[in-house]
């Protein structure tokens, strides 16, 4: 199966399935002598493991991070670095009456027309799982940006029709929806809550922010830094959208409104406007970057749906089992990790020619 690996320097492999022994990612590209502890990759992880509130799914599995390889007495060694997470809590017999017919909105039949076989157990490797990994090479390249200057930080910035307004970035954390607006936050769990009880479930926003992103990164023209990223984002499989800076909204804008115009502050030059969120030409102007997220409502819903099976008779579906409701909060950490393997990347390509 390709398509496991992604970034040039900074690069990871991820593996595993969401019923088999675990996940886990090889990291490739990592410099020696970085800071690495299993306690700086666990916190990343515990931010995104199931069964941590009413609004996750309850399924329990503590995430714990096994440092297999490329790091000795908590330094990197310049060596691949191997990160596994093991399974531990998965119910493989709520998915056995699922395994002749396919689920509306998961990827059962596309895969199953791809392959000729499929993992009915979950999803297998389209289950997002699978982001435990990625948020564990997150959390390595998110400590070594950091150490630049560099911060990367999301939010639910939006649930159904709820939209954050007044986001405070120290209040995202004490919430379970992550919503750095705390009326907001309120009222988007007393939804959540609300749709759970109708076995439905919500779509929502999740916005990212990257500050102290120095000026110059991205390539032309394929390797764009809105490209790279929205290639990050685009492979988290709950993601159906993206929009960097002032998105859509520049379709109903004059030019003049839209272009960030640029002055002197002392003796530097800087732009007067942030329209762009931060890239122009596919390169990073030194400003803020910012960026949303269309993120779709969870599939697995415990009301009927219309399905077919694999000998093709049409029935119904209810999808029991423990799930999210609104995948939004957990979501967070996991943009937050694919932002920061895509920056690393493209800072040390950047490095490799550029001054």
């Amino acid at each position: 199966m390709a398509g496991n690996q992604f970034g040039r320097i900074f690069s990871i492999t991820t593996y595993g399935e969401s019923h088999g022994y675990g996940v886990g990612v090889i990291i490739d590209g990592v410099p020696p002598n970085v800071e690495v502890t299993q306690v700086m990759i666990q916190k990343e992880l515990d931010r995104r493991r199931p069964g941590q509130s009413s609004v996750t799914t309850p399924r329990k599995e503590a995430d714990s991070v096994i440092i297999c390889s490329g790091v000795f007495e908590d330094k990197t060694t310049g060596a691949p670095i191997h990160l596994m997470i093991q399974n531990t809590n998965q119910k493989s017999k709520d998915y056995s009456k699922l395994a002749n017919l396919y689920r509306p909105g998961h990827a059962d039949y596309s895969y199953d027309q791809k392959y000729g076989i499929r993992d009915y157990r979950g999803g297998g490797r389209s289950s997002g799982r699978e982001t435990a990994a990625r948020v564990a090479a997150g959390a390595l390249a998110k400590a070594i940006l950091t150490k630049m200057g560099i911060s990367i930080w999301a939010h639910t910035s939006q649930v159904g029709d709820i939209k954050a307004k007044d986001i405070k970035k120290d209040v995202i954390e004490s919430n379970s929806v992550r919503c750095g607006d705390k009326k907001a936050a309120k009222e988007m769990i007393a939804l959540i809550e609300s749709v759970q009880q109708e076995g439905d479930s919500i779509g929502g926003q999740v916005s990212c922010v990257i500050e102290g992103l120095p000026v110059g990164l991205g390539e032309p023209a394929f390797d764009k830094l809105d490209a790279k990223l929205a290639h990050a984002m685009l492979s988290i499989g709950t993601v159906k959208g993206i929009a960097f800076g002032d998105g859509f909204d520049v379709i109903t804008k004059k030019g003049s409104e839209n272009n960030d115009s640029f002055g002197i502050e002392g003796d530097e030059i800087e732009l007067k406007s942030n329209h762009s969120g931060g890239i122009v030409g596919g390169i990073s102007t030194g400003e803020l970057l910012n960026f949303d997220l269309a993120i779709k409502p969870p599939s697995s819903i415990s009301k009927n749906q219309e399905t077919v099976t694999k000998d093709k008779r049409e029935t119904q579906v209810q999808v029991t089992g423990r799930h999210d409701p609104c995948i939004c909060p957990r979501v967070v950490p996991v943009v937050e990790a694919m932002a920061a393997i895509t920056i690393l990347d493209l800072y040390l390509i950047h490095k490799s020619y550029c001054r």
